[in-house]
């Protein structure tokens, strides 16, 4: 999908920073499947950063893209800098798939989490909240952190997206 072909109110349209201070348009993971989590190196679901980054492993590329945006919002368990998290994620987790910066969750703290609510109707109501997104980025599906990065449902939801 070329970056022209991007609708105004698709997800895509959104530009942010990445950990390390880049600016990155989202128009990159246009024409692919993306799945948004908001994560925290500190809550009891951190574990799932292992089975994100085989998600990330096993179907990143042409049609897929996951993305880790961390929040310090739930009992400010993602209290580092954007180089501690990034230490961390790697260090504990080998993660290669992208970290954004670091963004509140609530309503007009961020544009993407304003964004990805309207297309749900969902917020993140704690760390690792899933967002499924489709490929123009004007469709999403939310998860709540309990679901799991390799169960049935999120990766059904993914191989649905992907087909479309």
């Amino acid at each position: 999908m070329k970056t022209t072909d991007i609708p105004a109110d698709s997800v895509y349209a959104l530009s942010m920073k990445s950990l390390s201070g880049e600016e990155v348009s989202l128009s990159k993971y246009a024409g692919k499947v993306t799945v948004f989590v908001n994560v925290a190196s500190k809550c009891g679901y951190t574990k799932q950063y292992a089975d994100l980054q085989k998600l990330h492993e096993e179907l990143g590329g042409e049609d897929f893209a996951l993305v880790g945006i961390p929040s310090n919002d739930f009992g400010g368990q993602e209290p580092g800098s954007a180089a501690e998290i990034q230490a961390f994620c790697s260090e504990n987790y080998g993660v290669t798939f992208d970290m954004l910066e670091k963004v509140g969750t609530k309503e007009g703290n961020s544009a993407i989490f304003d964004k990805l609510a309207g297309l749900t109707g969902e917020r993140p109501g704690w760390n690792f909240c899933k967002y499924v997104v489709s490929k123009d980025g004007t469709a999403a599906q939310f998860y709540k952190s309990g679901a799991k990065p390799l169960g049935k449902e999120l990766r059904g939801s993914i191989d649905e997206m992907v087909s479309m």
